[in-house]
């Protein structure tokens, strides 16, 4: 495998100067390789007994990483170094899996390998079986999928040591058990959901026709990807592979600064981005295109109820992009090639195209910035796959879990890594003395 580049940060000359009442006070100002700059302030409150107050940390960058670029205003975003338009054209969701993980894209002979390492790992111990089966018929999949991935460290204990440098010199194999374990959870919640048998894996298919395999064949009747199916939703995964810093990755990195171990750090990211504000966001949309088709609109009448605020518009506008996100862009006409290899004529589509041209020309949109994200495509097309609504959660966390993994890797490397740990500005009551309870009134 290919060893990670040490990147850091450079220390410009010039500093960032806070001033309190009367003091100054002067802090280092940082420059990263792609020139966004930053203020130090890690000396604040030793230097002035201030902290800084950023709710949500929208302004406050929590790491140094080599990992994502993303310029929100122009709406780029990029892995390592190479532009999400050329992976999404050039490569696949494992080249890319290895690329956010280990820095470089790999050789034909490394790719093989480690493609071999991930699609030879599906089956899980015979023992987690009656783990699905102490499920509710109704649970959520994404509460399985977290459940499940946590246990993972139960039969591979080996790979999960809780000793940082242990579990690094293990990550290659608990990295690949991880990434395809996952798809067989997956496939095998849902496969309890609909009351069928489980399917084994396929290693002799690519890693998202076997992950279709296991999920929709049926006994003496194998899956059979006719329509292009596995392809779009292997560049699903490849869009959703790593995106910065956002909840759940922050998530991931906030367990593993504890020194915990990478199944229970991937655990935790599943857990937050089950939020409905996060990995949900997908589902909204389809909700809100049916409610508009259910409604005989034709989105018309949509679009002029948002502007006047009267309906909320899903899968527009985004926490960091100010600009078109560039997975949009791709998955908008990967939606449309996939509808018409698969023969459907999705009314939702024509819909969503509606609603796009209104964001990229009504003036409402453009000055507000309200641009098509990822989520406003995604959920067309796992709807086009056969993917039911409430698995679309699973489908991105399978896709994000190499950039959780990757994050939780370079929390592992860093010999200065401390564990995480924000301050808070506390507005509750001063001090007051305890009451007995026979004078409490």
């Amino acid at each position: 495998m290919y060893a990670n580049k040490e990147y850091s940060s450079s220390i410009m000359d010039n500093s960032g100067t806070i001033r309190i009442g009367d003091v100054n006070y002067d802090f280092p100002i940082m420059m990263g390789t792609e020139s966004e700059g930053a203020i130090d302030l890690r000396t604040l409150r030793s230097k002035s007994g201030y902290i800084a107050f950023d709710e949500g940390y929208g302004n406050t960058g929590s790491c140094e990483s080599s990992i994502t670029f993303i310029n929100g205003e122009k709406g780029i975003l990029r892995h390592r170094g190479y532009p999400i338009e050329q992976l999404a054209e050039r490569s696949s969701f494992l080249e890319t899996a290895y690329l956010i993980m280990y820095g470089q894209l790999p050789n034909m002979v490394t790719l093989s390998a480690y493609k071999r390492n991930i699609l030879s790992n599906a089956t899980l111990d015979a023992k987690m079986y009656p783990l699905f089966e102490g499920f509710h018929k109704d649970s959520h999949p994404m509460a399985m999928l977290s459940a499940i991935v946590n246990s993972l460290c139960t039969y591979h204990s080996e790979y999960a040591t809780n000793s940082r440098k242990l579990d690094l010199e293990h990550f290659d194999a608990a990295s690949s058990i991880l990434m395809s374990k996952a798809r067989s959870i997956a496939a095998m919640s849902y496969r309890k959901k609909m009351g069928l048998p489980m399917m084994e894996s396929d290693s002799n298919k690519s890693y998202a026709e076997d992950f279709l395999h296991m999920m929709f064949s049926k006994q003496g009747m194998p899956y059979e990807d006719t329509c292009g199916a596995s392809k779009a939703l292997d560049l699903f995964f490849l869009l959703h592979a790593d995106h910065e810093q956002n909840c759940s990755t922050s998530t991931v990195r906030m367990v593993a600064s504890s020194g915990a171990n990478l199944f229970a750090s991937i655990s935790a990211g599943i857990s937050a981005l089950w939020g409905p504000s996060h990995g949900g966001a997908n589902m909204a949309v389809i909700e809100m295109l049916e409610a508009i088709h259910a409604s005989g609109d034709d989105g018309s009448g949509f679009i002029e109820a948002a502007k006047s605020g009267q309906a909320k518009l899903m899968g527009f506008g985004h926490r960091v992009y100010k600009n078109y996100d560039p997975r949009a862009k791709i998955l908008g006409k990967s939606a449309v090639s996939v509808l018409e290899k698969i023969g459907v004529n999705d009314p939702l589509l024509d819909i969503a195209r509606r609603l796009e041209r209104a964001a990229l020309e009504d003036d409402y949109f453009i000055k507000r910035k309200l641009y098509p994200n990822v989520d406003f495509y995604s959920g067309i097309i796992l709807k086009a796959i056969g993917i039911p609504v409430d698995f679309f959660t699973v489908m991105f966390a399978l896709g994000r879990i190499p950039g959780w993994m990757a994050n939780w890797k370079e929390i592992a490397e860093n010999p200065k890594s401390r564990i995480h740990r924000p301050r808070q500005i506390y507005i509750g009551e001063n001090e007051r003395n305890f009451i007995k309870l026979e004078k409490r009134k």
